[in-house]
C-alpha cells in the first residue's frame, strides 16, 4: 500500500462531529489528534466534543425517536441491508484505517471487516421478526397480549480494539429494533467509525437516528447524556473497572444496560488433546489482534504429560511470527495500541519470571518507532504470577501445568471474569462436563475463536450483563409490554 494511497483514504474520513445528520465541528472549535501506533505520526485531527456537545447529539437522537420507532421494520432492515452492502463495496478502505489507527495486520482488518458486516446483515434480518405473544388468561377472562417496544434513545461506548466489529454489534440491533443512538467511539481509534457513519448515511439512515461524537474527555462529555432523563439505554465495551463506574451512574436513571467487560479466558489442553488443533487453536485464541481482545487466551493450562511438547510446539510457531506494521506484506504481529500496553505487557511477563516462569521466546520491546513487543512464550507460570489473575492485553502466551480434571476446571474458574473459555480433548463426556461447569458465558471446544453474529456474545461475573448478536441481541434494544383486554 502506498503512502498516497493512505493519505487518500484518510483524506475521505469525515473529521467532525455528525450531529442531526450533519457534519459539524466540535463548539469549542477543539481537535484531537488520531495516531499511528506503528509509528507514532499524527493521521488525522478531528472535532473534540464537549459537554454542550454530547446535549445536542442527545437532543437529536431524542427528537428523531419516535419517527425511527414508527418506521416499518421492513424499511428499518432494508436501510441496513443497503448499508452492508456499501461496507462490502468498501471493504478495503475500512480495513486499511484499521490497520492504520490501530495496529492490527491487514489480512486480520479484513477479517474484522467480514465479521463486523455481518452484524449489519443479520440484524437487517432480525428486524422484521420482532414478535409477541397472543391468548387468552388462565382465568378464561379475558385476553393477554404481549409486544415488544424500542426502549429508546441509546448511548453507546465503542473501545478502541475492534473499531468496526464493536460499532456495528450496537448500531445494528438498536437500529433493527427500532431505536436511536449515541455513539461514541474510543479516542484512540474513532476513524473507522465515522467512515461507517457516512455510510449509514448514504445508505438512507435518517437524521438523528445515529449520531457520533467523538471526544478526548470520555468522562466529562458522558455525563450529560447519562444523567438526562431522556435516555433509556447504555451500552458498554471496555475494562470492568470503567464498566462498575458507568454502572453505578446509570443506576440513578434506571437505565437498561448491556456491559461487554473484560476477561481472563482460560484455555484448557487435556492429555487426549489433539496437539495439532490445540495448537493452531492457541494461535488463533492468543495472537488475534495482537493478543488485544477481551476473548484472548490469558492462561493457558496444560496437562503435564502434554506441557513440553505443547510448548515446544507453539515456541517454534510464536518465534517464527514476523512483527511489523500492518500495512507490510507478511506481517503477523502488529503494534500494540500505545507505549503503555507495552510497559503493562511487558510488566506482566517480568513479574512471571520473577516468580519462576522461564522465557521461550520473546519477552522484551522491539527498539525504534511504534509501541511494538515481541511475541512471547512463557513457560512453567507459578500460582500468585500476576499474568494469571490480569487480563495481557498482548502477544503473551502463558504456560502453567495441571495434573487431574477436578484441578484445571478449578485454575480455570479461579478468577473474577467470565467472559469465555476455550478447551481441547477429545474425551466427549468430558467436554460436556466442562460445557457445564466452566463458568463464563461462552466456550469454545476444540476451537480457538467462537465470535459470530449468529450468536450471543456475552459472560458471567465481573465480565458483563447481557448478550450481543445472536437471536438474543435485539432484545436487549426491546421493552416487553403486557396489555390485559377483559373478555365481553
Amino acid at each position: 500500500m502506498t503512502a498516497a494511497a493512505e493519505r487518500a483514504l484518510l483524506d475521505s474520513v469525515p473529521t467532525g462531529l455528525f450531529l442531526a445528520g450533519e457534519w459539524t465541528a466540535a463548539s469549542s472549535g477543539g481537535t484531537l489528534d488520531v495516531t499511528d501506533p506503528s509509528t507514532g505520526e499524527v493521521l488525522a485531527s478531528i472535532a473534540d466534543a464537549t459537554p454542550d456537545d454530547a446535549r445536542r447529539a442527545l437532543d437529536a437522537a431524542v427528537a428523531a425517536q419516535d419517527a425511527w420507532a414508527a418506521t416499518a421494520p421492513r424499511v428499518r432492515g432494508e436501510i441496513l441491508r443497503k448499508a452492508f452492502e456499501l461496507v462490502r463495496e468498501r471493504a478495503e478502505d475500512f480495513a486499511l484505517l484499521m490497520t492504520l489507527e490501530m495496529g492490527k495486520p491487514l489480512a486480520e482488518a479484513r477479517g474484522e471487516v467480514a465479521y463486523g458486516n455481518e452484524f449489519l446483515r443479520w440484524f437487517s434480518e432480525e428486524a422484521v421478526r420482532v414478535t409477541g405473544r397472543f391468548g387468552p388468561n388462565p382465568e378464561g377472562t379475558g385476553t393477554m397480549v404481549v409486544s415488544q417496544r424500542p426502549v429508546g434513545p441509546c448511548y453507546l461506548i465503542t473501545p478502541w480494539n475492534f473499531p468496526l466489529a464493536m460499532a456495528t454489534r450496537k448500531i445494528a440491533p438498536a437500529l433493527a429494533a427500532g431505536c436511536t443512538v449515541v455513539v461514541k467511539p474510543a479516542a484512540l481509534t474513532p476513524l473507522t467509525t465515522l467512515l461507517l457513519a457516512s455510510v449509514l448515511e448514504e445508505a438512507g439512515v435518517p437524521a438523528g437516528v445515529v449520531n457520533v461524537i467523538t471526544t478526548s474527555r470520555s468522562g466529562a462529555v458522558s455525563e450529560p447524556i447519562l444523567t438526562d432523563p431522556r435516555l433509556r439505554k447504555l451500552s458498554f465495551t471496555g475494562s470492568t473497572e470503567v464498566g462498575r463506574a458507568l454502572l453505578k451512574q446509570a443506576a440513578d436513571g434506571v437505565l437498561r444496560v448491556s456491559m461487554e467487560l473484560g476477561g481472563n479466558a482460560p484455555f484448557l489442553v487435556f492429555e487426549d488433546a489433539d496437539l495439532d488443533k490445540a495448537v493452531e487453536g492457541a494461535l488463533l485464541a492468543k495472537f488475534r489482534n495482537i493478543g488485544q481482545a477481551c476473548t484472548a487466551a490469558n492462561r493457558f493450562i496444560v496437562h503435564a504429560s502434554v506441557a513440553d511438547e505443547f510448548a515446544r510446539r507453539v515456541t517454534e510457531r510464536v518465534a517464527a511470527m514476523t512483527v511489523g506494521r500492518g500495512t507490510e506484506d507478511g506481517v503477523q504481529i502488529g503494534p500494540l495500541i500505545d507505549d503503555r500496553a507495552v510497559a503493562t505487557s511487558l510488566a506482566l511477563v517480568d513479574d512471571a519470571v520473577a516468580k519462576g516462569a522461564s522465557v521461550a521466546t520473546g519477552g522484551a520491546a522491539l527498539d525504534g518507532a511504534g509501541s511494538f513487543v515481541q511475541p512471547t512464550v512463557l513457560t512453567g507460570v507459578q500460582p500468585g504470577s500476576d499474568i494469571l489473575s490480569t487480563e495481557i492485553f498482548g502477544p503473551v502466551l502463558a504456560i502453567a501445568t495441571f495434573e487431574t480434571e477436578e484441578e484445571a476446571i478449578a485454575l480455570a474458574n479461579a478468577t473474577e471474569y467470565g467472559l469465555v473459555s476455550y478447551a481441547f480433548t477429545q474425551d466427549l463426556a468430558r467436554g460436556h462436563r466442562l460445557i457445564d461447569r466452566l463458568d463464563t458465558g461462552m466456550m469454545g471446544l476444540n476451537a480457538g475463536v467462537v465470535s459470530n453474529a449468529a450468536a450471543p456474545f456475552g459472560g458471567v461475573k465481573q465480565s458483563g450483563l447481557g448478550r450481543e448478536g445472536g437471536l438474543e441481541g435485539i432484545h436487549e434494544y426491546l421493552s416487553t409490554k403486557y396489555t390485559l383486554i377483559p373478555a365481553g
